[in-house]
C-alpha cells in the first residue's frame, strides 16, 4: 500500500504516507485499513482543511484514500491518520540556530516571507536580510528566489517563525546612501560669499606672510561684523 508497506504498528512513523482503504463511517470519523491488524482513526478534523459536517461529504466506505500517519500510541494500539498533507517541519521540529533552505514566497517593505516547508512562511525582517543599509528588499533578494536562513526565533503561540540571512554571512547589501549635507543658513551663506569676494582682491597684490595674516585676521572680524549686520537689517 505504500513505498515501504508497514506490517506492524512498530514500522510505522509519523508524517508517513500510507494508501488505504475507509472500511467504516462514523459519526467523528472514518476507520481506515492500511494493511494492518487495526485500522487507523481518520477524525472528521483531518478529512480535509475547513471545516466539514458530514464525514460522508468527503469519504465514502470502500473508497481508496491516501493519508499520513498523524499520531501513533503503541500502548493502546491507536493510529491517527490525516487527509491532510503535514508541513515538512512541524512546530517541534523548527529550532532555533537551525539553517533551512526555501523559497521566498513574499516581498513586503519591512521584509521578505520564505517558505522553509512549515505550517506558515518565516519572516526574514528587512534589518536582517544583510549586513548595512538594505533599501528595499528586492534589492538583496527575488520573488520564488532558492535562498539558506538561520532560525533566529519560534513562537508557535503567536504562530510565528523568524529567520536571518546575514546571520550567515553570504549575502551582499546595497551601498548605504551618503549623508547628505545640511543647507547653509542665510547667514553663513552672505558670509561665505563676503569671504569669497575678500579671497579674490587679497589675490591681486601680495603681502609679506606676517602682515598677510594679521590682515587677514582684520578683515575676517570686519567682514564677519558687516554680514552680522546686514543680517540683522534684513530681519527687521
Amino acid at each position: 500500500m505504500t513505498d515501504s508497506t508497514p506490517t506492524s504498528i512498530d514500522d510505522l512513523t509519523t508524517k508517513q504516507k500510507l494508501t488505504g482503504v475507509v472500511k467504516q463511517i462514523e459519526l467523528v470519523g472514518a476507520l481506515v485499513d492500511i494493511g494492518l491488524e487495526q485500522p487507523g482513526m481518520l477524525h472528521i478534523s483531518q478529512l480535509q482543511a475547513g471545516k466539514v459536517h458530514n464525514v460522508s461529504d468527503v469519504v465514502s466506505e470502500g473508497q481508496e484514500v491516501t493519508v499520513w500517519v498523524r499520531r501513533i500510541d503503541k500502548k493502546s494500539g491507536r493510529i491517527d491518520l490525516t487527509m491532510i498533507e503535514p508541513p515538512a517541519l512541524s512546530w517541534e521540529e523548527i529550532q532555533v540556530g537551525q539553517t533551512i533552505s526555501g523559497k521566498v514566497v513574499r516581498l513586503e517593505k519591512f521584509g521578505v516571507f520564505v517558505d522553509i516547508g512549515a505550517e506558515r512562511p518565516g519572516l526574514v525582517h528587512v534589518s536582517e536580510l544583510a549586513d548595512g543599509y538594505v533599501r528595499s528588499p528586492s534589492d538583496v533578494v527575488s520573488l520564488e528566489q532558492e535562498v539558506e536562513v538561520r532560525v533566529i526565533g519560534v513562537s508557535r503561540k503567536k504562530g510565528r517563525i523568524d529567520l536571518s540571512m546575514k546571520a550567515l554571512g553570504a549575502v551582499v547589501p546595497a551601498d548605504e546612501p551618503e549623508d547628505e549635507e545640511e543647507p547653509l543658513t542665510a547667514f553663513a551663506l552672505a558670509y561665505q560669499r563676503a569671504m569669497e569676494e575678500e579671497q579674490q582682491e587679497d589675490e591681486v597684490g601680495e603681502e609679506p606672510l606676517a602682515d598677510s595674516d594679521d590682515r587677514k585676521r582684520r578683515q575676517q572680524d570686519e567682514l564677519l561684523a558687516r554680514t552680522l549686520e546686514q543680517h540683522r537689517g534684513r530681519d527687521e
